[in-house]
């Protein structure tokens, strides 16, 4: 048996969370948690981690040289590196909006890359 000691996120409270694991990886219990989204966020934790990305590209003829950007769903923890490899090929041509999708479909998952922030054109 393996036992994972997790922080969860998903409210302010941040409980300590235990979750046992059996020798295949099945999950054998979680305590810890003092509401039913810690008991959510550390099955998926375990299971299957996702983290939203958040970064910036570079915007040309703008007053700003970078625009902030989100990925607009969470993404698998384990390929965050590859979103990462295509944000930093990114340049985008200003004027910017809030919302403006500035890749669509990253790497054939349906994530959108999004725009957080404003940039004006020059």
């Amino acid at each position: 048996m393996i036992q994972r000691e997790i922080t969860c996120t998903s409210c302010p409270f941040g409980c300590q969370i235990t979750v046992k694991i059996d020798d295949v990886g099945e999950i054998l219990s979680i305590t810890g948690n003092t509401c039913k989204r810690g008991e959510t966020y550390a099955r998926n934790e375990i299971t299957n981690p996702v983290r939203m990305i958040t970064s910036t590209v570079a915007v040309k003829n703008s007053v700003y040289p970078v625009v902030s950007v989100k990925t607009s769903a969470p993404v698998a923890k384990g390929r965050i590196f590859e979103y990462m490899k295509v944000i930093n090929k990114v340049s985008v041509e200003a004027p910017v909006k809030i919302g403006d999708v500035i890749v669509k479909d990253m790497l054939g998952t349906g994530i959108d890359l999004v725009a957080t922030g404003n940039s004006e054109r020059i």
